[in-house]
């Protein structure tokens, strides 16, 4: 069983594995059937080039101050369809959703003073994931983790 468990959590289904370029998150939304508007590909390339989590009003302002005309409405509607269709993922925090590049199953660590997430790809023993269906009856099939911490001084 062990091994089995790795291997899920190690390979992703195809159309869970992050796409390697902008372009191929392009075909990815055709594919789904989605219209590719100049909003919503303004939206995947700002994601893509900052590679880290944005609010849609970090989105909005970084569009506008790139010279983009882009509207909120227009940010928050493509943000949304683009999230529902499993394209980007959004994270809901304390402090409001968080839209992110990657939609892959992956982990995440949070700096506790600066808020500021990384992406991370984290695999756990295959003995820990054997206990973990053990005690609970499960099969774990994919998992990701939300880490917290503080950057080590020096």
């Amino acid at each position: 069983m062990a091994n089995s468990v790795l291997a899920r959590s190690q390979a992703p289904a195809a159309a869970d594995a992050l796409p390697a370029t902008v372009e191929d998150v392009y075909r990815r939304c055709r594919d789904l059937g989605m219209r590719l508007s100049r909003q919503r590909r303004m939206v995947l390339d700002l994601l893509w080039a900052e590679k880290h989590h944005l609010s849609a009003r970090d989105i909005f302002e970084k569009l506008n101050n790139l010279g983009r005309n882009i509207g909120h409405t227009s940010v928050y509607q493509n943000l949304e369809a683009l999230q529902t269709a499993g394209v980007i993922e959004c994270l809901d925090r304390a402090t409001g959703r968080l839209y992110g590049y990657r939609s892959d199953p992956h982990s995440h660590l949070t700096c506790l003073e600066s808020g500021s997430i990384q992406d991370l790809d984290v695999q756990l023993p295959a003995d820990l994931l054997r206990l973990i269906e053990e005690q609970t009856g499960f099969t774990i099939e994919s998992y990701t983790l939300n880490l917290c911490g503080r950057r080590r001084p020096g």
